[in-house]
C-alpha cells in the first residue's frame, strides 16, 4: 500500500493550445488524463484551471494532490516559444575582441545564398549589434595566454549594458574551455557591477571545442533565462503554496528532468521541454507488444512532432541550427512541423490549397471552437468530414459549431469553386502530406525504411490522421494508447532525472598522458554529477552513469559521438574505446580506417537519477464490441466528397480483444479516432488500441 504522502504523480505538458494534465495514483494503479485550455500570457492560469478540472472529477483539491504527489512534472513551451516570437530577455554579448560577430558569421553558413540586403540576418539575431562588445584578451589553442585580459574593456562593457537595460548577459572567449581563466574574470567583473543580471559564462554552460557553437549556445541560453525564470518562480512559488513536498521538476529538452534552478540557469535545455518526452512514452507502450522501433507521433492544436527510436534507442543531436541558432548541448532529435488542428487553410497565389504554419492556436482557435475565429482550419475540416462529433470535444465541454466550420471552409472553397466538402478533404489531404513529408525527414533521409517501424500515436488531434499517415508512408501496425492526447504527460512521470556533463579533450589516443587526461576528466565531472544527484536525493543505487566521446581519425574536420561502457581508461582498455570508435565510424559512413591515428576532441557524462515508474493500468475483457456503438454519421474518405454512413463507438464501451473493422470512428474522452477502410483496431488489455492494415 503507498502512503498517502506520496499516493500520486501528477505530470503537466503546456502545449500552444492545450496543457495536458497526467494523474497517476500508484495506490489503485489508476491513471487518468484532463485537458485544459492553455493560457500563454499567464501559464500558471492553465495549471490551475487543470487542477481544478481534477478536483471536479476525482474530488482531490489541489492541496491534497500536490501535497500527496512524490513528483509534480512540468514539461512546457515557454522557452521554444520565447525563441520562435523572439520574446526573450534583452541580451549583451561580451565576446573577444573581433569575434563579435561570429554569431552572425555562423561559420559561413547562409540559408539563402541569394539574399544580399543589409537586414539579412541581423533581423533574426538575437543580440543586435550595439550590444555585442569586444574584450581585448586571447588564449592560444594549447591554453597559454597571449593577451591578459583588458578589465577595462568588460566594466565598459557593463556600463553601456547598463545603461541599455540589459537583464541577461552571455561571456564567450575564444579557447577558454583550455584557460577558463579570463571567462571567469570577466564574470566576476559583471557580477559586480550588474548584480541584478543572469549571466551565462560559455566555457561552463558548453565546456567542447568550436568557438561559433559555444557562443551561439550560450547566447540563446542568456536570451531565454529570464522567461525560465520567471516561468520557474512562478510555477515554483504555486506549487509551494499548495504544499508540494518536492520541488517542480521540469523536463528538459535532453530527455530527463532538472529542478527549476537548473532550468534557469540551463535554459537552453528548455527548449524542446513538451516533445522530448514522447519518445520515452513510445517505446512504454510499444513494449507488450515487442517493439523497439518506434516512430511517435504528436499532433496537437498548434504543431506536429515526430522522434524516431531504433532498438531502443533515441537519437540525440548535438551542434545542430535550431530556428537558425546553433545549439551545442545534447536534445532529443525532434522535427516540428507547423501542422495541428489549428493550422489555417489559405490559398497561394498560384490558386493552390495551403494549411499552415500558421496556427489559431487556443486563442481565438478553431472558427468551430465559437470564440471569435473565422479561419478555416484542420479542426474545422475534420468536422466538415464528419470526424469530429458536432456535440463537442472533451465529452461535450468543448462544444463545436458546425456553421461556424461550414462558414470558415467557404473561404477555401468558393475562390476554387469546390463544394465545401471537397475543399474540407483537400485541407486534410494536404496536412497529412505535410506531415508525412516531416515522418520522411527522420526516416528516410537518415537511412531508415519506415516499414521497418511501429507508428505510436500521441497528442489530441493525432487520432483523427494516424491511419491515413500510416498509409501514405507505409506503415502496416499503429499502436495508439487511451492516453496518446496527454502520451507526453504521461512520458514525464516516467522518466528519470538526467544531467549532461562535458569537457573538452583535445588528445590524440597514442601515449599515457592522453589515458589519463581522459580517465581524470571523467571522474571529474562524474564527481559533481553525483554530487549534484545526492543533493537532489539520490542514492548511489538509483544513480547511473553513461559515458560518450567526441572522435575522429587525426586530420578529420567532423567527429562522431561514441558510446563507451564504465572503465578505467589507460593502456590496458584504450583499444576497447579504438574499436568502439572505428565501429561507429563504419556505422556512420560505411568505412573504417583501424591503421589511422585516432584523437579525442570531447567528453561527455550523462547521470541519470532512477525514479520508480508507475504502471498503465490492464484492461479487463468486457463486452462485445457491437454493444459500444453508440451512433451512425456521415463521413468523407476520399476526395470525391461523397459521404460514407459510418458507425460511431463509444471508447469507454469497447472490450479488449474485439476487432473494430474501417470505416469507424471511435470518440475517447480526449481524442477522436479514425479508422479509415482497410485498417482494423483492437484494444489490448494495456488500454492501448493496435491498429493493423487488413491484408
Amino acid at each position: 500500500m503507498t502512503s498517502n504522502k506520496n499516493r500520486y504523480r501528477l505530470g503537466i505538458d503546456a502545449g500552444g493550445t492545450f496543457t495536458d494534465f497526467v494523474v497517476a495514483d500508484r495506490e489503485s494503479g489508476e491513471i487518468k488524463l484532463f485537458k485544459a485550455l492553455s493560457t500563454p500570457t499567464d501559464p500558471t492560469k492553465a495549471i490551475r484551471n487543470g487542477l481544478k478540472l481534477i478536483h471536479e472529477a476525482i474530488g482531490v483539491s489541489p492541496e491534497e494532490l500536490v501535497s500527496q504527489s512524490d513528483l509534480c512534472i512540468n514539461g512546457t513551451t515557454v522557452g521554444l516559444n520565447a525563441l520562435i516570437t523572439h520574446r526573450g530577455g534583452k541580451t549583451g554579448l561580451i565576446a573577444t575582441a573581433g569575434h563579435e560577430d561570429s554569431i552572425e558569421i555562423r561559420n559561413g553558413h547562409k540559408e539563402d545564398g541569394f539574399r544580399y540586403d543589409p537586414e539579412y540576418p541581423a533581423a533574426t539575431m538575437l543580440v543586435p549589434r550595439y550590444l555585442r562588445k569586444g574584450v581585448r584578451e586571447r588564449v592560444l589553442s594549447d591554453g597559454s595566454v597571449r593577451t591578459p585580459i583588458h578589465e577595462e574593456d568588460v566594466r565598459a562593457a557593463c556600463e553601456l549594458f547598463l545603461k541599455e537595460g540589459i537583464e541577461t548577459v552571455a561571456i564567450s572567449f575564444v579557447w577558454s574551455v583550455l584557460n577558463p581563466a579570463h571567462e571567469r574574470r570577466a564574470a566576476e567583473i559583471v557580477r559586480e557591477m550588474m548584480p541584478d543580471a543572469i549571466l551565462t559564462v560559455g566555457s561552463e554552460l558548453y565546456p567542447q571545442v568550436r568557438e561559433y557553437t559555444r557562443t551561439s549556445t550560450a547566447v540563446v541560453n542568456a536570451y531565454l533565462a529570464p522567461v525560465m525564470r520567471r516561468y520557474v518562480r512562478a510555477v515554483d512559488a504555486y506549487f509551494r503554496d499548495l504544499g508540494a513536498a518536492q520541488p517542480v521538476r521540469y523536463f528538459q529538452s535532453n530527455g530527463g528532468l532538472a529542478i527549476g534552478q537548473v532550468m534557469t540557469d540551463r535554459s537552453v535545455y528548455a527548449i524542446n521541454s513538451g516533445p522530448a518526452s514522447a519518445p520515452q512514452a513510445g517505446l512504454y507502450v510499444g513494449a507488450p507488444f515487442g517493439k523497439k522501433n518506434v516512430i511517435t507521433v504528436d499532433m496537437g492544436g498548434t504543431s506536429f512532432d515526430i522522434t524516431l527510436t531504433k532498438d531502443g534507442q533515441t537519437n540525440l543531436n548535438k551542434n545542430i541550427d535550431f530556428l537558425r541558432y546553433r545549439i551545442g548541448v545534447p536534445m532529443i532529435q525532434v522535427e516540428t512541423l507547423g501542422a495541428g488542428g489549428g493550422s489555417i487553410g489559405w490559398i497561394d497565389p498560384l490558386g493552390i490549397i495551403q494549411v499552415g504554419p500558421q496556427s489559431a492556436g487556443s486563442e481565438p482557435g478553431p472558427a468551430c471552437y465559437g470564440q471569435g475565429g473565422t479561419e478555416p482550419t484542420t479542426s474545422d475540416a475534420n468536422l466538415v468530414l464528419g470526424y469530429l462529433s458536432p456535440d463537442g470535444l472533451l465529452g461535450g465541454k468543448l462544444p463545436l459549431d458546425i456553421e461556424r466550420a461550414r462558414a470558415a471552409m467557404r473561404r477555401v472553397a468558393d475562390p476554387l469553386g469546390i463544394s465545401i466538402e471537397r475543399a474540407a478533404y483537400g485541407m486534410y489531404t494536404i496536412v497529412n502530406n505535410n506531415m508525412v513529408n516531416g515522418i520522411r525527414r527522420v526516416s528516410v533521409e537518415r537511412g531508415y525504411d519506415p516499414r521497418d517501424f511501429v507508428l505510436v500515436g500521441a497528442g489530441g488531434a493525432t487520432a483523427a490522421h494516424i491511419t491515413a499517415l500510416a498509409r501514405e508512408i507505409g506503415i502496416d501496425t499503429i499502436i495508439l494508447p487511451k492516453l496518446a492526447s496527454g502520451l507526453c504527460a504521461f512520458g514525464q512521470i516516467i522518466s528519470d532525472v538526467k544531467y549532461n556533463y562535458m569537457a573538452t579533450a583535445p588528445v590524440r589516443l597514442d601515449n599515457d598522458a592522453a589515458y589519463k587526461r581522459i580517465d581524470d576528466l571523467y571522474k571529474q565531472v562524474e564527481a559533481e554529477g553525483r554530487q549534484h544527484l545526492v543533493s537532489d536525493g539520490f542514492t548511489d543505487e538509483t544513480i547511473e552513469i553513461r559515458r560518450s566521446l567526441d572522435m575522429r581519425y587525426v586530420g578529420q574536420v567532423h567527429e562522431c559521438t561514441v558510446d563507451i561502457d564504465m572503465f578505467d581508461i589507460d593502456e590496458t582498455t584504450i583499444d576497447r574505446v579504438k574499436e568502439a570508435f572505428h565501429r561507429r565510424h563504419k556505422e556512420l559512413y560505411t568505412y573504417a580506417e583501424p591503421h589511422n591515428p585516432v584523437e579525442v576532441v570531447n567528453i561527455e557524462s550523462t547521470l541519470y537519477g532512477r525514479i520508480e515508474k508507475p504502471k498503465l493500468p490492464e484492461k479487463p475483457k468486457a463486452g462485445a464490441v457491437g454493444g459500444a456503438i453508440k451512433d451512425h454519421r456521415d463521413a468523407i474518405f476520399d476526395a470525391s466528397g461523397k459521404a460514407t454512413r459510418t458507425p460511431v463507438y463509444d471508447g469507454e464501451k469497447i472490450g479488449t480483444g474485439e476487432p473494430i473493422k474501417g470505416p469507424a470512428i471511435i470518440e475517447e474522452v480526449t481524442t477522436t479516432i479514425v479508422i479509415e477502410p482497410g485498417w482494423t483496431a483492437v484494444l489490448d488489455k494495456t488500454n492501448s488500441y493496435l491498429i493493423t492494415r487488413d491484408q
